[in-house]
């Protein structure tokens, strides 16, 4: 594996010579299709040990983090009262920290060990997942939301190493493959561990889910542990090296941050990927609010649900879409590669995925929501793998952390922030009307890509940019 990546790495230079010499990009030749042959699933799977034990990590503890979701939300839910406005602090609790240290968390995993950050990010919160069983009553619901915004923090160091190094442990020609297991493990899990912690949180209660959150980071840190530290960050040296030591200079830690922002504004393609992240944010961050009171209010009174059970299987067939769009994300980036159609791809997909959510508000019940939720979410999932997989490979590797991290951190800050507000919207319009306006927004993220993106060649790799801003 190491000799095939340095192999590539040697094409992909080679072809960025003859790229910059002769300013034509040729998308079917010898040498492109070398760079960017894609290994399948399995292959990735069965000859990549290291990338198998993060794949591994992630597994558990995201399922732990699924227990501990619709546990904490349903443990807020009995002791205020479902209060709307408690829901709202709970969910801008779990995405805010995230949002706000994303940018600090990507300096510092493009600084220091990733494999280390992410140990240690999984040692804090076992100890923080055990604070909510002592959550009792209104009155300490300050420790929910004080556990979640530190499991939140934590998670965005995690987060932060762990995409960063995904490219290194899978190389370029495993990249796609890599992102979608990755993701779509992720929203499998949505899928069964948002069912499962349902089932446990109404059958053995709330204390059982928390209980197998804080067990489940332990598992994650071991799998950690056993990645090799060189396999998650390339040599810096390699790139900047000190002419009498021969050792690497860095710059300050601040210096390196604005570093970060400085690339995304001046770089056409990572700023059209932050503002369409936002913009999607906008719809898509009313999700949590428009799950919690379908499920836990709407169908529970109307057709005598569960509220747990109920806001479980919403998220179940979520999840489920999500993981089935990014399953079929390989055999539809091949084709795009071939028609060179990335571009009108994202348009639409983005749309229709907007518009089947918008439609699916006003179903009659809980089964034909989850329906239209499931193909909302299917298509946004090939639409995201093929996204995210054209973001990575155009990143180099020096400041990949800090670039994905800025990328995440604005849109979970606007993800947050339209939670929060979702909720206080539900004092005013119901929560169909307001699946409507969250499709509608989402939609708009497509318009976006157009309007930037319009017009534009090969937009799968855009080389020159790359050589140019690299």
């Amino acid at each position: 594996m190491k000799n095939a990546n340095r192999i590539l790495r040697e094409l992909e230079n080679l072809f960025y010579r003859k790229a910059r010499s002769c300013q034509v990009l040729k998308p079917d030749s010898f040498f492109n299709f070398l760079l960017f042959m894609n290994l399948t699933y399995w292959q990735l799977i069965k000859g990549n040990r290291n990338f198998r034990n993060l794949l591994c990590g992630q597994f558990v503890s995201e399922l732990g983090n699924w227990f501990n979701f619709i546990a904490g939300l349903g443990l807020v839910r009995v002791v205020s009262d479902a209060s709307p406005q408690a829901a709202g602090i709970l969910f801008a609790a779990r995405l805010l920290p995230f949002a706000l240290f994303s940018p600090i968390a990507g300096t510092f995993v493009d600084r220091f060990s990733r494999r280390q950050v992410m140990i240690f990010s999984d040692l804090f919160r076992v100890g923080v997942a055990l604070m909510f069983l002592f959550v009792t009553s209104a009155e300490n619901l300050w420790i929910a939301y004080l556990a979640t915004v530190l499991l939140s923090t934590f998670g965005a160091f995690f987060d932060g190493a762990k995409n960063a190094a995904t490219p290194n442990l899978t190389g370029k020609e495993g990249l796609l493959a890599g992102t979608a297991l990755m993701f779509s493990t992720r929203f499998l899990l949505m899928a069964v561990g948002s069912a499962l912690g349902g089932w446990a949180a109404a059958v053995f209660g709330y204390k059982i889910a928390f209980l197998i959150n804080a067990a489940s980071f332990l598992v994650s840190a071991f799998s950690v542990w056993l990645i090799p530290e060189e396999a998650t960050k390339e040599n810096y040296e390699l790139r900047i090296t000190n002419d009498e030591s021969n050792k690497a200079k860095r710059e300050s830690f601040l210096t390196e941050l604005k570093e970060g922002f400085h690339y995304t504004v001046k770089n056409h393609f990572a700023l059209t990927i932050l503002l369409m992240n936002i913009i999607w944010a906008t719809g898509g961050g009313a999700i949590n609010v428009i799950f919690e009171r379908m499920g836990g209010v709407v169908f529970t009174e109307r057709e005598n649900w569960n509220p747990d059970l109920a806001v479980a299987f919403l998220w179940t067939a979520s999840g489920f879409g999500l993981f089935i769009g990014m399953m079929i994300a390989h055999r539809v980036s091949g084709y795009l590669d071939r028609k060179n159609s990335h571009s009108s791809f994202i348009v639409w997909t983005l749309i229709v995925h907007g518009v089947l959510f918008a439609i699916g508000g006003y179903m009659p019940s809980l089964w034909l929501f989850m329906f239209f939720c499931f193909v909302s979410r299917a298509i946004v999932g090939v639409e995201y793998a093929v996204q995210e997989t054209m973001f990575q490979r155009s990143l180099p590797d020096y400041i990949r952390g800090r670039i994905s991290t800025l990328d995440r951190g604005a849109e979970m800050t606007i993800f947050g922030l339209s939670s929060y507000f979702s909720s206080e919207l539900m004092y005013y319009i119901s929560p169909q009307m307001l699946t409507v306006v969250s499709g509608i927004l989402s939609a708009g993220a497509g318009v976006l890509w157009f309007i930037r993106m319009r017009g534009e060649k090969n937009i799968a790799y855009r080389r020159e940019e790359i050589l140019s801003d690299a």
